[in-house]
């Protein structure tokens, strides 16, 4: 019976991925990297056992087909763990309208495949060649050739993993990234990974390699292509996070047009599920503005947001440390001394990284990075000792409980609360010094640095002062206390910073443009401050922080 086999062989397959989740994410150098393809396909199908395990044992492929289609949508992780659910989706719909449900036929087997192709394919509004969907189809397309012949179901099901692997095996020609890294697609090869141990399962072989001729063949030309080199070139792509959430519609509203809308803050957009459970899945540089546009239409839950260039700079790490172990060679020695920092844009990085900072997380006022992505810089810092800038007060008990999560590493945490104070602390460094009394030496020399910011105003409020602010007005902030507002940003900068000068006068001023501020702008409103403001010596930079047009320190 179709939900008996159904039942028993989805989570032997789930496990054969989950065990091979590591080797699937070494592959991953495809353009826009999201995360590791083999953890986020583990997660998805992780998810689905625990929704079919629960079911009665009466449950019928209907009922069985319903949990996969909702576990796989809540589960999803990632671009690959999204067009996976899709596929699940199509193929368990598939084999509902099955015409035999005690002994399935080749017939029924290409149905199912040619309803995930339809429900895989109708989710990706631009589908690439050379990747989950290519297999797909082509598996479809064999299903369909050998639907017209006297097969039977399982001789079928076993020659459509061969084309599985053979198909992954062209993936190379088809899509120019992965010829020129010498690899195949990891969503791919997990797919069939994943279809192999299924079949597997069905024919009484779990856990077992398929061992005729065949199959072992088209596996030998994969694996002849899984050459794996390093490949760290994520620095030139557009987009940073990956930004996943599911999304619970209080109204209707038009898929293709929030699709539209959603490929113009990024790329890689998805919208799965049906009214009113959906998926949501995009590349983009601004998560905030993604979540602000699908809240008008419901609610959001369960949010994800990956920083993609992170990730692949430890995916390039592990794949470093693990050739250099198969050769016998010993790792990269560990540095003595090693900083990581939380900024938000990219001229802030810059900075940070030529003062002599190791790794710089994503993440400010908007954005907080979690303990996990701060613990996992520290590691990547490579370092005996790592002192940890968190540049944001509400980071600081995520850096400490990184400092106390760490293993191995003996960590210190100096509390910066802005991004400027980290410059400070970093000039403040001794390389030859000792944890210790860099951590007070750069503690010390954050002590005289006075911050101020300049935003807009997303609601109403009121000013330290009392004085009411409106949703749109601009604010200059000086410790978290809203001291100057007005309609203009240079007049609320001049006027938060001649405010902290008669308050306590210092001798110079740093300042960062954000990426709501051009450079024309920025020129301007320096020009005002040096008119304004002739004894402090101005150090200008673009920082390219998100929603804070200006933010500035004076010492």
């Amino acid at each position: 019976m179709i939900s008996t086999v159904v039942r028993t062989c989805f989570p032997a397959a789930a496990k054969v991925v989950a065990d091979r989740a590591e080797e699937i994410n070494k592959l991953n150098v495809f353009p826009v990297p999201d995360g590791d393809t083999g953890t986020n396909m583990s997660l998805t199908l992780n998810t689905v056992v625990s929704e079919v395990q629960a079911l009665p044992v009466d449950a019928t492929i209907d009922d069985i087909a319903k949990a996969i289609t909702h576990g796989s949508l809540m589960g999803a992780r990632g671009n690959s763990g999204v067009i996976t659910s899709q596929i699940l989706r199509g193929v368990a719909e598939g084999l509902c309208d099955a015409k035999n449900q005690e002994h399935p036929t080749p017939a029924d087997v290409a149905h199912a495949w040619r309803r995930g192709v339809k429900v895989a394919f109708k989710a990706v509004r631009k589908p690439v060649e050379g990747t989950i969907l290519t297999v797909l189809r082509d598996v479809s397309a064999k299903a369909d050739q050998l639907e017209k012949t006297k097969i039977s179901t399982r001789d079928m099901l076993d020659a459509l993993v061969v084309e599985a692997y053979e198909s992954v095996a062209r993936t190379p020609e088809l899509l120019p990234v992965l010829k020129e890294n010498g690899v195949v697609d990891s969503g791919a090869f997990g797919f069939a990974t994943f279809l192999e141990a299924f079949v597997n399962a069905a024919n009484g072989k779990a856990g077992e390699l398929t061992d005729f001729k065949t199959t072992v063949d088209a596996k030998a030309d994969v694996s002849a292509k899984v050459a794996i080199e390093l490949n760290d070139d994520w620095e030139g792509s557009e987009f940073r996070y990956c930004n996943e959430f599911l999304f619970k519609a209080e109204k209707p509203f038009d898929v293709d047009e929030s699709l539209a809308y959603l490929a113009t803050l990024g790329d890689c957009e998805l919208i799965v599920g049906a009214y009113p459970d959906f998926k949501v899945h995009v590349h983009s540089n601004e998560p905030n503005r993604v979540l602000e546009y699908m809240l008008q239409f419901g609610q959001v839950y369960e949010v994800f947001i990956h920083n993609m260039d992170m990730e692949s700079h430890d995916r390039t790490a592990k794949i470093a440390a693990d050739q250099a172990e198969a050769a016998g060679a010993a790792p990269e020695p560990r540095k003595e001394l090693g900083f990581v920092a939380v900024a938000a844009g990219s001229g802030e990085e810059e900075i940070l990284k030529s003062l002599g900072v190791d790794v710089v997380v994503s993440g400010g006022q908007t954005m907080n990075p979690s303990t996990a992505d701060i613990l996992a810089a520290i590691e990547s810092a490579n370092a005996e000792r790592v002192i940890v800038l968190p540049g944001n007060g509400n980071i600081r008990m995520a850096a400490e409980a990184a400092a106390t999560a760490c293993e191995g590493v003996e960590v210190a945490v100096v509390p910066t609360k802005t991004v400027l104070q980290g410059f400070s602390a970093m000039f403040a460094v001794d390389p030859q010094g000792s944890l210790e009394d860099n951590v007070e030496a750069m503690t010390e020399a954050i002590q005289g640095v006075r911050g101020g910011e300049v935003t807009t105003a997303v609601r109403d409020s009121q000013a330290a002062d009392g004085s009411p602010i409106h949703a749109g007005d601009v604010m200059g902030i000086q410790d978290d206390s809203i001291d100057v507002v007005g309609s203009s940003v240079a007049d609320v900068t001049l006027e938060l910073i001649a405010k902290m000068q008669d308050e306590e006068e210092g001798d110079s001023l740093t300042i960062l443009a954000g990426q709501d501020m051009d450079d024309e702008a920025f020129e301007a409103l320096l020009g005002r401050i040096e008119e304004a403001q002739p004894d402090l010596e101005v150090d200008a930079h673009r920082g390219e922080q998100p929603l804070y047009p200006v933010i500035f320190s004076i010492e």
